[in-house]
Parts: structure tokens; sequence; C-alpha cells
């Protein structure tokens, strides 16, 4: 069984790569924070994946974004702007001479704490920011075959209770979730929101294809994905009808395709949710042709520069 959609190539190279923490540069095996930091004692922080290609990392403009509103909604401060966080970025990846297939871990927590508790006004001192850059290139296997996903009791939360669009450290409720459909023996898991309709996955966003429509969920439940949003300009750009709506497992069993998206592996598609078959139990049409004009602008991206 695969690890979901972040089933990788193992690449020896990543046991001697250096790890920016507040500022430095440090081998692996000396890479740490002190047990005091906000983000080990609470999960108090926030985080992006980024994705290094043909030497960019691939809308940063759009991660720092969401990055900065999360720290902003968890009303602390990151202490660099983005044009020094932006440098700090490539300055990681250059000193480690990576140009492709490098996948990026930003990790940005309130900082350290006085005692270990929750309340921010315990904070002393800065944020504390970590860059870990690894070489990882997506498993092909994956890619081509697909994953197969379960449906979980776990439910992606109204914004009262935890929002989901901010990309905080606090992620139980997907790790709860991921087991859920490990001991089912899925790969991923299928979340659905408070209304019982379809949200996302622990770590990636659903798609299905219907009568040569493509849906996601609504989008009220879900992070605000960077690549989620990008297949949906490509289906708008390829003259593909794309909805963003509510729909139930109903829509889902009975679907010609599925596919999952996330900044790691692009576009994945979905064989099997619940021990249904998902249209011929292969990759589909539209799925195949979504990846490869999802390369194609990623490509185009990197251009641009």
């Amino acid at each position: 069984m695969a690890k979901g959609t972040h089933e990788y190539q193992d690449d020896p190279r990543n046991a001697e790569i250096l790890i920016y923490v507040n500022g430095e540069l440090k081998p692996r095996a000396e890479a740490s924070i002190s047990v005091f930091d906000s983000g080990f004692v609470l999960g108090d922080g926030v985080w992006e994946g980024l994705r290094l290609h043909r030497g960019k990392i691939l809308f940063l403009d759009d991660h720092l974004g969401r990055l900065y509103a999360g720290a902003q909604a968890l009303d602390f401060d990151i202490g660099l702007d983005r044009e020094a966080l932006t440098q700090a970025l490539y300055t990681t990846v250059e000193a480690n001479g990576m140009h492709d297939n490098v996948h990026i871990r930003l990790m940005v927590s309130r900082g350290l704490k006085s005692t270990p508790y929750q309340d921010p006004r315990m904070t002393v001192g800065v944020a504390t920011i970590v860059i870990i850059p690894e070489h990882k290139q997506p498993d092909a296997g994956v890619i081509e075959h697909g994953v197969r996903l379960a449906t979980v009791h776990v439910r992606r939360g109204a914004p009262d209770v935890q929002d989901p669009k901010i990309n905080s450290h606090s992620k139980l409720n997907c790790i709860l979730a991921c087991i859920q459909a490990t001991k089912a023996g899925a790969d991923e898991a299928l979340m659905l929101d408070p209304h019982g309709f379809v949200a996302t996955c622990n770590s990636t966003h659903f798609f299905i294809v219907r009568g040569g429509e493509v849906w996601t969920s609504s989008g009220n439940y879900c992070l605000a994905g960077i690549t989620r949003a990008n297949v949906i300009d490509i289906c708008c750009q390829q003259g593909i009808p794309v909805y963003q709506r509510d729909f139930s497992l109903f829509d889902v069993y009975s679907a010609d395709e599925a596919f999952v998206t996330g900044t790691f592996a692009g576009v994945v598609p979905v064989i099997d949710i619940d021990g249904r078959t998902i249209g011929a139990g292969t990759r589909g049409t539209m799925t195949a042709g979504l990846q490869e004009h999802y390369r194609a602008f990623i490509d185009a991206e990197c251009a641009e520069s």
C-alpha cells in the first residue's frame, strides 16, 4: 500500500541537507528548536509546502499570501517581510545546490514561551522560522495508477470550531482522519463537511468527473488550496465545465473519474473509494489530460521568471 500522494523516491542526498533555523543554516543532525517553542508545545503556528521546479519556487506569492494571512488570523508577527522571507527560501535551496524536484516545508511558530501554557501572552521573543528543503520526486507509480480513499467519521469543521482556511500546525483532525483511513486499508482519507457533503481529503483536495464536468467542493470547509485553484483555472482555460458545489457520496460513488490535487504531486488519480471502483478503476482520460495541462502550467510559470 502506498503512503498516499506523498509517496516519494528515497534520495540519499537528504541525509546531508542544510536546514534554515532562525537565520542560520544547520546540518540536518544539528537542526533543532527549543522544547518551549509554541509550535512544539501547542501546534501554534502556520506552514506552507512549496515546490522548487527548474530553479523557481512555484506560486510563491500565493503561498506567502496564505502564510501571512494565517499568521495575521492567529495574531502573531512572522518577523520577516515577504522579500526577506523569499530571500531566506532561495538562500536555503541555493546553499543545498538544489534546482529541481525539491519539496520545501516552511514553518513559522509564534516563538518561545516562558512556560508551556497556551496563552499567547506567555510568548517571549520573536517567531521561530524553519525551512526544510528535501530532494523529493513523487512516485511515478502513484501518479499513474492512483490512490485509494476511505471516507472517515472525522469532519472538516466550521470556522467557529477550527477555521479550515488557516494552514496551522494544529492538524490533529487530519491526522485522526489519516489514521482511520489507513486502518481501513486506504491511502488517504475523504472527509465530509458538517452537513454531510464532501469537503476534502486529509492532505489533498478532491475532485470528481461526471459527464464531462469537473466538480469539487464548495470550498467552504477546506483550505484555500493553491493547486486546487490552479486546476480550476486550467479547466476554465481549456473549456472544461468546472463547478465548486455541494455534492454527496452518492455522486462520488457513481462518478466517471476522481482525482486529488496538491503541491507535492500535482494531480493524482483516485481509483477506489470505500471499496467502490471509480470508473474503470484506472486513470481516466480527463485526469490524464489535466495532469498534462498542469505540467505545462507549471513549466509556463517557470518561463515567466
